[in-house]
């Protein structure tokens, strides 16, 4: 029996201004996965997420629809928490930052920055609406790059030639809210001094924490020398005020990773939590420096710079315990092209679950996740071929075929021992190197491994032939053993699929007349035990569901 761990995993705080879509779900499908694993191996495993609920497009957007911002975010958090459901994501907590307990931490986190001396001044120039009466963020400017000159770029970097530049830089910049000729203006602001953390960072960021090709990319950090990091904002804008600068606000970035504390800390005080020893167990246990439990964030490569070294500079500067890993995946393309409202690649989470089960999303990605940062391709035509291959075709073919005997010929009543006690064994002997791949988001290489085993486990029906030998007088005891056989393998494929497919799983268990299947069940055949009867357990995918894709963006 392996030592129980304790374990908190976080998913990227999910931005409160838009529905969520084949990208969020990737991210919260790979943890899911991760934690429905960890749990099944009798592991104390808890997820939490939330909304990211502040900034200027979240204060703008709720200006537009004429309501509050608050209203707003509360509002999508919930529709986001209703999709993440529909797709079987079993988050412990769904907070908001936008939170009493975010703000008292915000602030608790700003005031030990400033006594470190790590906080500090400067007055700076940014491009300033004066229709709107707003300074503008980066994503709220546009003009010609300063590079190449292609026209309708960001205030931060060219789509066309890939340039990094200041708002500032641009040619004929223009304001993207009020169409207006944007000026210069001064302001003062504050900075949180990232340098200060720079050796730490180095020496962490190379200690295995990361993904070699993230630890690698954020040597260019290093190289160009670590800068002071803009931690305020101007009003109006929608966030926590600071508590000694009326009108300026933290910078979304600045409460965004506290607000998994503040998720945290909202779970273990609404629910009681206890520990192995029956012991209520509190916030502080899983993110004080000297912590035993574990911590891993999953988030997407676009925001690595935020975790991997503004959020534990952070940490280590306010005596907080530092993530054991953070895993970072790549983003989602359909049919090979960036998601696109235009191009009809843009789906949502309420798209796909019109047509198609949810969990056949969940065993997609899974059969193509890694735990490298590469992107996840969503091809329409390999989809359904790899779901009614899979799935539908090997997997809960295997249970079709055997059940129909168990239940007419032997009142459901499975035999007193295995007809093939090595093929049972070989199995099993496939939990470990499958729970491996799992342990190490490679779910790729455990859905290939039990894919293996499936076909092995429906090649052993089709040699012993159940449906020929009950036509045989005198043959009900074989075709009984080779069907108890055939059910036995696959109660262990769904046993090992569980973390994937957990819908399916459960009704394999009512099906199978047993209890919720944990990883150490693959040891023990399953005899002399009466089963119920077999309902459908999946559907193939159509090419009439396919094709209502064709028009996601409508």
């Amino acid at each position: 029996m392996l030592p129980q761990r304790t374990i908190l995993i976080t998913t990227a705080l999910t931005y409160a201004n838009g529905e969520i879509h084949l990208g969020h779900l990737l991210e919260a499908i790979q943890a899911d996965i991760w934690k429905r694993f960890q749990t099944m191996r009798g592991n104390s495993c808890y997820l939490i997420s939330g909304s990211d609920a502040h900034g200027a497009p979240i204060m703008l957007a709720a200006e537009k629809n004429n309501i509050t911002p608050e209203i707003m975010v509360e509002q999508i958090r919930k529709d986001h928490i209703n999709d993440y459901k529909k797709f079987h994501i079993n988050f412990d907590n769904y907070h908001t930052t936008h939170s009493d307990e975010n703000k008292k931490l915000s602030i608790e986190v700003y005031n030990r920055l400033k006594k470190n001396g790590d906080v500090v001044t400067k007055t700076i120039t940014q491009l300033y609406d004066p229709e709107k009466k707003l300074f503008l963020a980066d994503r709220f400017v546009k003009g010609e790059c300063p590079k190449c000159g292609a026209k309708d770029q960001y205030g931060d970097n060219c789509e066309s030639c890939g340039a990094t530049y200041e708002p500032t830089d641009l040619k004929n910049p223009r304001s993207a809210i009020t169409g207006a000729v944007p000026i210069l203006k001064e302001s003062e602001h504050y900075f949180f001094a990232l340098d200060h953390y720079a050796d730490f960072l180095n020496t962490w960021t190379q200690s295995g924490v990361l993904q070699s090709s993230i630890s690698n990319k954020l040597q260019e950090w290093f190289k160009a020398g670590l800068q002071q990091w803009n931690i305020s904002r101007d009003a109006p804008y929608f966030g926590f005020e600071m508590p000694d600068h009326p009108g300026k606000y933290f910078y979304v970035w600045l409460d965004a990773p506290i607000g998994y504390i503040a998720s945290f800390e909202n779970f273990v005080e609404t629910q009681f939590i206890a520990s192995p020893a029956g012991e209520h167990i509190t916030a502080d246990a899983f993110w004080r420096t000297n912590s035993t439990t574990e911590l891993y964030h999953f988030i997407g490569k676009d925001i690595i710079a935020f975790h991997a070294l503004f959020w534990p500079a952070m940490l280590r500067a306010t005596d907080h315990r530092l993530p054991t890993a953070i895993f970072t995946h790549g983003f989602v393309t359909v049919n090979g092209e960036k998601m696109s409202k235009s191009r009809g690649t843009f789906i949502t989470a309420k798209k796909f679950t019109e047509t198609i089960s949810t969990e056949y999303l969940r065993y997609y990605y899974a059969s193509k996740l890694n735990n490298q940062v590469e992107d996840i391709d969503f091809n329409f035509s390999d989809f359904s071929a790899k779901i009614n291959s899979d799935l539908v075709g090997k997997y809960v073919n295997l249970a079709s075929r055997c059940a129909g005997f168990i239940t007419k010929k032997f009142d459901g009543k499975l035999s007193a021992q295995l007809h093939d006690e090595k093929l049972f064994l070989e199995f099993v002997s496939g939990s470990e190197s499958i729970a491996k791949a799992y342990e190490e988001l490679n779910y790729h290489r455990a859905v290939k491994e039990i894919m293996l085993l499936a076909d092995k486990a429906n090649q052993y029906i089709d040699l012993n032939k159940p449906w020929s030998l009950a036509k045989e007088i005198g043959r009900e005891n074989d075709v009984q053993l080779i069907c108890t056989q055939g059910l036995n393998l696959f109660r262990l494929l769904t046993l090992y699929l569980k973390p994937i497919l957990p819908i399916t799983a459960a009704k394999a268990e009512v099906f199978l007349n047993i209890t919720e299947l944990k990883w150490t069940d693959c040891e023990t055949p399953l005899l002399n035990h009466m089963i119920n009867l077999f309902e459908p357990l999946m559907q193939r995918v159509t090419p009439e569901q396919i094709a209502c894709f064709d028009k996601v963006a409508d």
